[in-house]
């Protein structure tokens, strides 16, 4: 049996980067030849969000989430969506004990830690949207009475494509909620080798990671990467791609303030997996396609052009200029930048 973790209750820049990158080996160890989608799946989880993963199925969606909650130490619940599937089965019911005479509440599968929501859009909006107070609110109302959910909560959810036969489009409310939507793609040849050559080495089809850290440990973590400072020009270079992401011609309903602010909380996850506590408009940038384009409704005419959201979310991030960032204290001597850059917590 392994050893108990213990971490402390404050974890520096440093600390919290050397445990995100041992938490992004471990992983990798499941899941080929996708670093870069894991570590925004991991931005997102440090930066308090959710994460949707869209893709076709076979992509190690799955795979990604039950490693995550391994190497974590978080609950670990999967949920498969199905079309019959209920709300209640989601959130839990109450159920009459013949014992006491009395109703008692019988949580389900979404109280843990990490839940994956597993094919979530084979099942209609009724039940799917039982999540959206889980996920805004950690918090479940049943029948009147509200019960706190694990911290830390997280969602990682899985979908098919749109496309794929029995399958419902997410509401734009539903879609809100995910800090990042991350695709994850094909393999190329060495890479789907290394997943064949993987399996047949382990002589099994399961895998177990050994936890890196725990709930206590991801907490510390999330503490950390909200002492992360912002400058204020790059605050504004959020708002400015969300805002852009309104005017273009493609959008009928662009990104809303939410979506500048998931800019804002994934470049500083992202920022302190790099092992800095300021983010830069570099940062911003690599999460930008994940944070909006997930939030944007085209209109019914560019589907005939085959554009997609994707492709409208690179366009603003190539047309808005990048502000130049200043690392924290530069100017000091400066004239009138002498009290340094205006930055936010």
């Amino acid at each position: 049996m392994s050893e108990p973790i213990t971490t402390p209750t404050e974890l520096s820049v440093p600390e919290v980067a050397r445990l995100a990158a041992d938490v992004l080996d471990g992983v990798g160890r499941a899941v080929v030849g996708k670093r870069r989608e894991l570590e925004l799946v991991l931005a997102a989880i440090l930066a308090g969000g959710h994460v949707l993963l869209e893709d076709f199925p076979g992509l190690g969606k799955t795979l990604a989430a039950r490693s995550f909650a391994q190497t974590l130490g978080l609950d670990f619940r999967r949920l498969q969506f199905t079309p019959d599937l209920l709300p209640a089965d989601v959130t839990g019911s109450f159920v009459f004990d013949q014992r006491i005479s009395d109703f008692e509440f019988r949580a389900g599968p979404v109280f843990a830690g990490l839940l994956l929501a597993d094919e979530i859009n084979r099942t209609p909006p009724k039940t799917q949207s039982a999540l959206l107070e889980a996920m805004q609110e950690h918090q479940v109302t049943v029948e009147g009475t509200t019960f706190p959910l694990p911290d830390p909560f997280c969602v990682l959810a899985t979908a098919n494509p749109v496309e794929y036969e029995g399958t419902y489009p997410l509401p734009e409310a539903q879609l809100d909620r995910f800090l990042l939507r991350v695709p994850f793609g094909y393999l190329d040849a060495d890479g789907e080798w290394l997943v064949l050559a993987r399996r047949v080495q382990r002589q099994r089809e399961e895998i177990t990671l050994p936890a890196v850290t725990d709930a206590a440990g991801l907490r510390a973590m999330r503490r950390c990467v909200e002492r992360v400072t912002v400058e204020e020009s790059v605050g504004r270079y959020c708002v400015t791609l969300a805002a852009t992401t309104r005017t273009r011609p493609e959008v009928q309903v662009g990104a809303s303030p939410r979506g500048a602010l998931a800019l804002l909380l994934a470049a500083r996850g992202l920022a302190v997996l790099r092992g800095r506590d300021y983010v830069v408009p570099e940062d911003v940038k690599d999460v930008g396609v994940a944070a909006l384009a997930h939030r944007l409704t085209l209109r019914p005419e560019t589907w005939m052009q085959r554009v997609s959201a994707d492709q409208v979310a690179r366009v603003v991030l190539d047309s808005v200029p990048v502000p130049a960032s200043r690392l924290p204290g530069d100017g000091e001597d400066q004239g009138e930048g002498r009290r340094g850059p205006k930055v936010v917590r």
